[in-house]
């Protein structure tokens, strides 16, 4: 009897927890919903269970389908820094507290990116120019407007995380330094909540972030893969970040993402097809999102000696240049936009330079100018066209802001140009308006520039906002 009576209790233990209202780890406590779209709020209950969810004078109803699974979608709001509460009631009721409705932005990547505001938690460098501002904000008062989620590594397909929270909260310490100041900017710009998920992983590739099915289906790659599990692609698994670091957060609203990512496909010398990885990877999250204008900002990798290094492949000095411009290919996509870091870097030994408080400022000029319509520049200078001179070649730019300059008052450096043989010398580079003109006593008839050719290269050709111009050539030579 005894036993019978126990199993009982464990039996009507667990039909009153399988019927019980549960949420995702993703939708908590203090949490920041997304301004000005529906925001979809989603969980799990026993089947046909009646789904209640009341928010800020709106109250959604629904029923838990045949597999638990249910999802309301709360009418758009405007921001508001007023702490409010969230109850989702079913079998059971939850409230949720503290609520602010403001901005959300998803801050994803490798390394770069995982960079922590604390960066004493991985032994990083520090910065060499002026005060650490990554530690003085760790000391100082916070700005009670931000709020993060935190997602710890996990391949598991559940979500790890302790969900979000205030600034205060010690677990600040981990959260990616990058998306911090980008959400800092924001807030103080925008003057409204600002929420940010800091989802990243240290040494991955694009094709990690990306599910498997999306290069099944992919007709870039997708021939090969056709009935195939397990595959790799470059010699990598791909979507093993994406099961446990981005598909349990779909679909918590957001306004778009900020993107640090790079160093591991360069390795790999990755620089044809990358700029369709990182579409395939877009235009994936950008389904699920149901979002095909969701803003993607992305970090043009710092310069770096790889060529120094003992990998599997060795690296030549020119890797780094083009795979800049295989990054930059991907402007060329919707909704994207990219921060330049070559003026960023102390020591060309480090792969992860300190400065990500401006890294995080240049993320946020994109996002400003593009999505909160501010007239700003919020990009340096860009390669557009040019034009053989007689013996001189013109350049062409977009994003000259106030003008062109030298960031140091010296002259622009890290300029070659060349002839028809192909033999790239050291050129001199002259502001004429928006306009550079290059030319060599060397070469009589030139025919290609390049800019910034070398991984070791920190140059100093800007606009006058201090934004420096992306590497380029103007030849397409293999």
């Amino acid at each position: 009897m005894k036993n019978i009576f126990l199993l009982t209790i464990a039996i009507f233990a667990y039909c009153t927890l399988s019927a019980q209202v549960l949420l995702p780890r993703v939708i908590t406590n203090n949490m920041v919903l997304q301004q000005g779209k529906t925001v979809a709020i989603w969980g799990t209950a026993n089947v046909n269970d009646n789904i209640t969810v009341t928010f800020a004078h709106q109250t959604k109803k629904t029923v838990a389908n045949k597999n638990g699974n249910w999802q309301v979608k709360l009418n758009p709001m405007k921001a508001s820094a007023e702490p409010r509460t969230m109850t989702i009631s079913g079998s059971n009721t939850i409230e949720l507290h503290n609520i602010l409705v403001g901005e959300v932005w998803l801050c994803s990547g490798q390394s770069n990116m995982e960079y922590p505001l604390d960066r004493s938690l991985h032994r990083y460098a520090a910065s060499e120019k002026g005060e650490d501002l990554a530690e003085k904000e760790l000391k100082g008062e916070k700005n009670p407007l931000i709020r993060f989620l935190y997602v710890e590594k996990n391949l598991s397909g559940t979500l790890a995380t302790e969900g979000w929270k205030d600034c205060q909260d010690s677990t600040i310490r981990f959260v990616t330094a990058a998306g911090y100041f980008f959400a800092k900017e924001l807030a103080e710009k925008l003057n409204v909540p600002i929420g940010i998920i800091s989802s990243s992983w240290g040494g991955t590739r694009v094709e990690e972030w990306t599910p498997p099915t999306s290069y099944q289906n992919s007709p870039l790659f997708g021939d090969s893969l056709t009935g195939k599990t397990n595959f790799k692609i470059d010699g990598i698994v791909p979507g093993k970040m994406f099961a446990g670091m981005i598909q349990p957060i779909i679909p918590y609203t957001l306004k778009g993402i900020i993107w640090y990512q790079g160093e591991s496909n360069l390795m790999v010398h990755d620089t044809t097809t990358f700029a369709a990885k990182t579409k395939l990877m877009l235009d994936t999250w950008r389904n699920l999102w149901d979002d095909n204008d969701l803003p993607f900002y992305f970090v043009q990798i710092a310069p770096y000696y790889y060529s120094k290094r003992k990998d599997k492949l060795a690296h030549g000095t020119d890797l780094l240049p083009y795979y800049w411009e295989a990054q930059a290919n991907c402007l060329q996509f919707n909704k994207t936009g990219m921060v330049v870091t070559t003026d960023l870097v102390d020591n060309l030994s480090n792969i992860h330079p300190g400065y990500k408080w401006e890294v995080g400022r240049r993320l946020s000029l994109w996002a400003l100018a593009k999505d909160y319509k501010k007239k700003i520049v919020y990009s340096g200078p860009l390669y557009k066209k040019m034009r053989i001179k007689k013996n001189t070649i013109e350049i062409a730019f977009t994003n000259t802001g106030g003008g062109l300059i030298s960031s140091d008052d010296e002259g622009l450096n890290w300029f070659t140009i060349a002839g028809s043989d192909k033999n790239f010398v050291p050129a001199k580079a002259e502001i004429k308006g928006n306009k550079l003109i290059i030319s060599s006593n060397e070469i009589e008839q030139p025919v290609a520039v390049r800019f910034a050719w070398d991984e070791s290269a920190m140059p100093n050709f800007s606009n006058k906002e201090k934004l420096p111009a992306s590497p380029f050539r103007t030849d397409n030579w293999k």
